[in-house]
């Protein structure tokens, strides 16, 4: 099986395992190429996840009508059947096709659902005065939060919660063990396939010592990685 230029990879095994990446995320702005402030609108690299019974989609970041015509050219089936929906952060640019999945069961870490809700209230109470703009958009957001769920352990014996220190207290990422290889669903814990290559994390983590500890972490665990805001990249024990 070949990867090199594809971004959509099968893999069907007797546990019932298959992902596809939906859609590759992008860097508001990347010093890697130079950029020191933004120059585009964000967004997460978004996977869809076949197990068992259940269709998984990780990281909705696209608005609902673009998420939902990208899911059904890549997988050709609707957002309606989507069963689970699981948030590896809930920062913004990762959640925001979230509420276009009603049915979906809404999933995230509990340690991310904390330190959201506490982040959003400390904004509301800051603006001092209700009815601000801002305030109004972190009280929507925290409504919309009482619908996600702390996220199982797993989803079945071949997609496991794994936790992902220093992006964001709670980031959690999901790691799928077929039978012959392992691939990392990562978020920002690899933020692109090149600050990977460079050994390098996003400069806006919340704590960089846990997330340069998580990212050696994770390509010792992984043979495939499916980064946060890039394309799948495949892991060379040769960096080890």
């Amino acid at each position: 099986m070949s990867l090199a230029g594809d971004d959509r990879v099968w893999f069907n095994t007797p546990m019932s395992l298959e992902y596809s990446v939906i859609s590759i995320g992008t860097l508001s702005h990347n010093r890697l190429w130079g950029e020191q402030a933004p120059v585009r609108t964000a967004h997460a690299t978004t996977t869809a996840v076949f197990v068992d019974n259940r269709i998984i989609l990780v990281d909705p970041s696209l608005p609902g009508p673009v998420l939902a015509a990208r899911f059904n050219e890549r997988t050709g089936k609707m957002l309606s059947d989507v069963t689970d929906v699981f948030c590896t952060t809930l920062r913004q640019a990762h959640r925001r096709g979230l509420a276009d999945m009603p049915k979906a069961n809404w999933w995230a870490s509990i340690d991310e659902l904390q330190w959201y809700r506490d982040y959003l209230t400390d904004l509301i109470d800051s603006h001092g005065r209700a009815g601000s703009e801002d305030a109004l958009e972190a009280e929507a957001d925290l409504k919309l939060l009482q619908r996600v769920r702390p996220a199982p352990r797993d989803f079945g014996p071949a997609a496991q919660v794994y936790p992902l220190a220093g992006p964001t207290p709670g980031t959690t990422g999901l790691l799928l063990t077929p039978a012959t290889s392992t691939i990392l669903i990562a978020s920002d814990a690899a933020i692109t396939s090149a600050h990977v290559l460079r050994g390098q994390v996003w400069e806006g983590c919340n704590d960089m010592h846990a997330a340069l500890d998580t990212l050696s972490d994770l390509l010792e665990v992984a043979d495939m990685i499916i980064p946060g805001h890039d394309n799948l990249m495949t892991v060379s024990r040769q960096w080890l």
